[in-house]
């Protein structure tokens, strides 16, 4: 149980639920020590009942209490297992109701920096496994080990009545049960189940990331690659869960073994105690029965104990989540947009020994369309998250109106429409998909939208029209014509500021140039930043920006970069073809 009390010493998920529904965590337990003792109480009552019985006892009322008896706690072991049951999952449903909800908020406070500490398989991992697992902390391991704890106290407690020495026989004896076993378990199986989980967790991750990428594996025919990849962790899986099972026969034979030698000593110890007349000897086969129902709650100890590490992990996740929390910064908004402006920006990664924004400083006016152009890892993309207040600038702040982007958070879909390479299109309508720039846009006012990005006359001739269902992913259509769906929604949106991020990047130079000229036409009221990699629709911007190494490198119209700049000069007629 290495770092048990380590674990809850801030924690801040588990135990204070466990304070929240304290009287009904002690119905759980109370209904859970019933279930087992009324199945020993039966089995010693049944126990007494055949050896009185088998006496011929002169009168039937001799043995009418003890009939009785056996109805009441046969009766009562299913009633209080029912009851216990439905107690114990209302009590862990009630927990975990609340733990879903806090966990999705925790993960929507901090999407942006779980995106980048956390691959996507990680995070699905943490959202479909971890509740689960503690929630299986209770059902599995909490209520079992103190309802047996409970147990094994009150059976060495009820033989020390009668005789101390035997008692501390059996608190030794049954203490190899509750306490070593467990222990074993936890050091041996727990470390194994620990490994299972994390290979299990991995390999989430990785499957995760084949799946999305799982085109690009079958183009290049690799089919039997991408297979094999996903063999290795299934294996190690296996392998472990093999030599796991190995270690649960030998200890639940060492259970079994210790538990019949517990019992073959009880009977002794009952005979040299109460064959003293034949009155007594009744009582030699009730307290041997009797300790049979305790076999299974002591053996369901060692099981549950085993998993803790597993359960230990997730704890420590979750909390974390919570640790860092991002601190909340207080909210305003603004009116009519004036400029957009960066003050001396500096952003450095964490544990990043450069930075990647190194003392930029822009204006943009309400309008204003800027080209932001640079090879692959310059900071292009950082840039966008400072501005959008995905991230927080290291030092120099970004402003609109004046005002630190953090602080406009909640005005956020307001002000900033965005069209990156991949639009994410939904499995519904055309219409649907569109309305999601505005929810409470008109059929009119989306159709209107769909004809400004020159869509109107293909979905009118689809036979569904605007009724058509795009499929996943927006699989229905092509590259093209999703961007203009995408694009039909940012015009519904009307936000004043306008990102693109690289969305021609994955089409034809045709359709790419028609859809620049397009976008530019239709937001031709908007302040646009447009992220790219080459310069073919440069001459609709008013600004070109060049980053290189976090700063800015070349800076200028691109009539006048053209003009004075011999290596703007180069790159514009090498894209051109020239």
């Amino acid at each position: 149980m290495k770092g048990f009390f380590a674990t809850f010493k801030n924690d801040h998920w588990v135990m204070p639920y466990l304070r929240r529904y304290k009287k009904l965590l002690v119905l759980v337990l109370f209904l859970g020590f019933m279930t087992f003792f009324c199945g020993g109480a039966l089995m010693f009552n049944s126990g007494y009942l055949i050896s009185r019985a088998a006496t011929h006892p002169y009168n039937i009322l001799m043995i009418y209490v003890p009939i009785v008896l056996a109805r009441a706690f046969g009766i009562g072991r299913p009633a209080f297992r029912y009851a216990e049951r439905l107690t114990s999952h209302n009590w862990v449903l009630r927990i975990v109701s609340d733990f879903r909800k806090r966990l999705y908020e925790a993960v929507e406070k901090q999407a942006v920096a779980i995106r980048q500490t956390h691959q996507t398989g990680d995070v699905l991992s943490i959202l479909a496994e971890d509740i689960d697992h503690i929630e299986n902390l209770y059902l599995r391991t909490v209520f079992p080990l103190v309802i047996g704890w409970l147990l094994y106290a009150f059976v060495v407690i009820g033989i020390g009545y009668f005789n101390w020495a035997f008692g501390l026989l059996m608190l030794i004896l049954l203490g190899v049960i509750v306490i070593v076993m467990p222990l074993l378990s936890v050091a041996v199986n727990g470390r194994r189940e620990f490994q299972a989980r994390q290979v299990q967790r991995t390999f989430y991750t990785q499957l995760t990331d084949a799946v999305l990428g799982l085109g690009d594996w079958l183009i290049s025919g690799r089919r039997h690659d991408f297979l094999a990849q996903q063999d290795a962790p299934i294996d190690e899986i296996a392998t472990l869960r093999r030599a796991d099972h190995h270690f649960q026969w030998w200890r639940n034979f060492a259970i079994q073994f210790i538990f019949g030698a517990a019992v073959i000593l009880l009977v002794w110890w009952a005979g040299v105690m109460f064959t003293h007349n034949q009155a007594e000897a009744n009582w030699v086969a009730a307290f041997g029965l009797a300790l049979f129902p305790t076999v299974e709650p002591f053996a369901d100890m060692s099981q549950g104990v085993s998993e803790w590490p597993v359960y230990q992990d997730s704890i420590k996740r979750v909390n974390a989540l919570d640790e860092n929390e991002p601190e909340q910064v207080a909210q305003t908004t603004i009116g009519d947009l004036a400029e957009l402006k960066l003050d001396h920006v500096k952003f450095t990664y964490p544990g990043a020994s450069r930075e990647v924004i190194d003392d930029l400083s822009l204006t943009l006016h309400p309008g204003e369309k800027l080209a932001l152009l640079g090879p692959s890892g310059t900071g292009k993309s950082t840039l966008l998250k400072l501005m959008l207040g995905d991230e927080t600038t290291t030092s120099g702040q970004v402003t609109l109106n004046g005002e630190p982007i953090a602080r406009l958070q909640d005005q956020r879909a307001q002000l900033f429409g965005v069209l990156d390479q991949q639009p994410y299109l939904f499995n519904t309508t055309v219409m649907n998909n569109v309305r999601l720039g505005n929810l409470n846009a008109s059929d009119e006012e989306v159709m209107a939208a769909v004809k400004a990005v020159e869509l109107d006359e293909l979905i009118t001739r689809l036979p569904a029209g605007y009724q058509t269902q795009v499929q996943e992913a927006g699989s229905r259509f092509s590259g093209g014509e999703r961007q203009r769906l995408s694009l039909a929604r940012i015009l519904l949106q009307d936000a004043p500021i306008i990102i693109l991020d690289e969305p021609t990047v994955s089409l034809d130079p045709i359709t790419e140039q028609h859809l620049l000229d397009t976008v530019f036409d239709v937001l031709h009221d908007k302040t646009i930043i447009w992220v790219t990699h080459h310069l073919a629709g440069i001459n609709h911007v008013d600004q070109v920006r060049f980053i290189e190494d976090g700063h800015f490198d070349m800076q200028g119209t691109p009539a006048e970069l053209y003009r004075d700049n011999p290596r703007f000069q180069s790159l514009y007629d090498l894209d051109r073809g020239r």
